[in-house]
């Protein structure tokens, strides 16, 4: 984990004088660190990015407490596990990691509104479509069976085409990262999710 270390210091430094009052934390992969409109196009919250480039669900699990020591917030959203499947980890590995990730936040915040954004469906990553998949369906129903404070943010089927596979426009030229569009359209479906859960929106 030590190729994290000088995001995570960074990320220990900032953001000092909003940790009582954080509004919505999103934390996780670099799908998160480069969301430059997140600001913007959460407008009407309060919103802190605590994204890390390249990280996986494990280093997220990893760096928790260090990332989030002093935090209040009223809400996390989280994105990763993209890239934990990208370096060879499997479906079961990942599903653990989210586990001890629960694990965490629950200890840090209680029963705090927590949201797990699922795996998107990669151009790069679509030969490995069927273990984004699997790995999405063991943690959607974790999330059910614990019937808890955790919710899942279902944005796989959204940013498929009408043939079945990923929508180009809503990726970058790497094919991996999002585009301005898949950016919208992730802004779209969590605001509905934040919406169903009556979350009262912290306005900035």
């Amino acid at each position: 984990m030590y190729w994290y270390e000088d995001e995570v210091k960074q990320l220990e430094k900032a953001h000092k004088n909003d940790r009582i009052d954080p509004g919505i934390i999103f934390y996780g992969s670099s799908t998160f660190r480069l969301w430059n409109t997140i600001e913007h196009d959460f407008a009407k919250q309060k919103v802190t990015n605590l994204g890390f480039g390249g990280s996986t669900l494990a280093a997220c699990v990893w760096f928790f407490e260090r990332i989030m020591t002093d935090y209040h917030p009223q809400a996390l959203i989280v994105y990763a596990g993209d890239n934990d499947l990208g370096d060879g980890r499997n479906p079961e590995e990942i599903f653990i990691f989210f586990q001890q990730l629960m694990f965490k936040a629950n200890k840090e915040f209680g029963d705090l509104p927590c949201f797990f954004v699922s795996l998107k469906p990669s151009l790069s990553r679509w030969h490995m479509a069927d273990q984004f998949k699997y790995t999405n369906n063991l943690i959607e129903s974790e999330i059910i069976r614990s019937n808890g404070n955790w919710k899942f943010i279902d944005v796989f089927k959204e940013m498929l085409d009408k043939s079945g596979k990923p929508d180009p426009s809503y990726f970058d030229q790497d094919g991996l990262h999002l585009s301005k569009a898949g950016y919208r359209l992730w802004q779209k479906i969590i605001l509905e999710k934040l919406s169903k859960r009556h979350l009262k929106l912290i306005s900035r």
